[in-house]
């Protein structure tokens, strides 16, 4: 029996509007997030689910609590759901860090997993981690349709995972996870598909 599964990225933060890189620190959504949020529990209104898990960092949970409204629901709280730590580029840009160690940037942009950031987690290890959570969140809710609020790089990470591509690749496949859009992945045991990407809710 499948499991459907809406992966959504929370609401624009203050980082990403200037588009900093926004790991593990807990930043605030801005007002375009809260509505961005507002908007997703719309979506979740007229196309309900079962279930609503959220990664444990607040701009997650804030942009999962108007579908938790809409539908009744209490949202569970996944720890492995949060996003990969950036190490030195938290709370940077790419441009500026490129401006500091132009070497390494360019190594980044080329194969951002074999060359990861300074001090950051390491690529293999987070979609490990994001695949494992998504397999036992699909695992408990058989048949259901669950709403799986968490972030860019890790969602990224694990579609390349769960669809058999090269995780060097994330970058480029998938170029950005729109804030608070929806893609509707099918699992069933060991098998994923992609059935839609970056669906927007407003």
């Amino acid at each position: 029996m499948s499991t459907t599964l809406l992966l959504a990225r929370h609401g624009q933060t203050t980082w990403h509007a200037e588009n900093r890189y926004a790991g593990i620190s807990d930043i605030v959504l801005t007002d375009t997030g809260v509505a961005q949020a507002e908007a997703l529990g719309r979506w979740a209104a007229a196309h309900p689910v079962d279930a609503i898990w959220t990664s444990p960092l607040s701009r997650a949970a804030l942009t999962a609590a108007p579908a938790a409204r809409a539908l009744n629901l209490t949202p569970r709280t996944e720890p492995a759901l949060r996003e990969c730590d950036f190490g030195v580029l938290e709370g940077r840009t790419l441009a500026e860090f490129a401006a500091e160690n132009p070497g390494a940037a360019e190594a980044f942009r080329s194969d951002p997993v074999a060359n990861p950031f300074p001090e950051a987690e390491d690529p293999l290890a987070a979609a490990e981690r994001g695949t494992t959570v998504l397999h036992r969140i699909a695992a408990a809710h058989p048949g259901e349709r669950v709403l799986i609020v968490a972030h860019n790089t890790l969602l990224r990470l694990v579609l390349c995972r769960l669809l058999s591509i090269p995780l060097s690749e994330y970058r480029r496949v998938f170029p950005q996870l729109r804030n608070a859009a929806v893609s509707e992945v099918r699992m069933a045991q060991e098998e994923s598909a992609l059935l839609s990407f970056n669906v927007p809710c407003a």
